[in-house]
């Protein structure tokens, strides 16, 4: 049985950080509000990040899967 990810808590985080940085664009402090810019900009590349090494494990995945079939097929061709 194949259950799918429960991405609750990852989507609610993701809201409250967007709220409060929301809450920080409109903070008197220029500072603030300039460095919201720079954590949306930091946030966003962490998440191609996470793609990019997602991606990168699934090929490292399929590239396993395909060794060890054909290291079974080599075995079962020697047990012959």
């Amino acid at each position: 049985m194949i259950f799918q990810e429960d991405y609750t808590f990852r989507d609610l985080r993701e809201r409250s950080v967007q709220d409060w940085l929301c809450q920080m664009e409109q903070h008197e402090d220029l500072a603030v509000r300039g460095g919201v810019k720079v954590t949306r900009e930091y946030i966003e590349s962490l998440k191609t990040e996470i793609r990019r090494l997602e991606e990168k494990n699934a090929l490292k995945e399929r590239y396993l899967k395909k060794l060890k079939t054909e290291k079974t097929l080599l075995m079962e061709e020697r047990n012959i």
